[in-house]
C-alpha cells in the first residue's frame, strides 16, 4: 500500500471527486474536476466547501507524508476569485514541520494557473499513531 492508497479511504474526499496526483515528503498536488451539478451553490459558482475540501485533502497528505497520523487542528482558507468548469488544483507546501504541530499553505489555481483561494492550516502529530504502508 502506497500514501495515495492510504488517502484513498478519505470517504469525502472522493464523494466529491477531490484526487491526489502527487505525495512527497512535506508536499502533495491535488485536483478535482468542477461539476455543476455536484460541485456549483445557489449563484452557480463552485461551492467554497468543495474548494475546502481539495485544499484540505492536499493539506492531509501534505502533512501525513511523514507517517504520523496528523489532523489539523486549526484551518483558514481566503477565496479570491470564483470558478465554474474545468479542474482545479491545490498545491500543499508544509512551511514548519514540527513533531507536533506542523504548519502548511495550499495553493488552490484554476486549469490556467490564477490563484482561486489560500488555505492554512495547523495539525496535530498523534504520537503513537504511524501510518502503516504494509497492509
Amino acid at each position: 500500500m502506497t500514501l495515495t492508497d492510504f488517502f484513498k479511504k478519505d470517504r469525502f474526499a472522493a464523494l466529491v471527486g477531490a484526487e491526489l496526483l502527487e505525495i512527497r515528503e512535506g508536499y502533495a498536488r491535488a485536483r478535482m474536476l468542477i461539476v455543476p451539478e455536484k460541485h456549483f451553490n445557489g449563484g452557480d459558482v463552485c461551492q467554497g466547501g468543495a474548494l475546502f475540501t481539495l485544499a484540505d485533502l492536499a493539506f492531509a497528505a501534505a502533512v501525513n507524508s511523514h507517517l504520523t497520523l496528523t489532523l489539523a487542528v486549526s484551518t483558514n482558507i481566503s477565496f479570491f476569485r470564483s470558478v465554474t468548469e474545468g479542474y482545479v488544483y491545490a498545491e500543499a507546501v508544509e512551511l514548519v514541520n514540527h513533531k507536533r504541530m506542523p504548519y502548511a499553505e495550499v495553493k488552490v489555481t484554476d486549469a490556467q494557473g490564477n490563484l482561486v483561494a489560500v488555505f492554512t492550516s495547523s495539525g496535530y502529530r498523534k504520537q503513537g499513531c504511524d501510518i502503516r504502508l504494509d497492509d
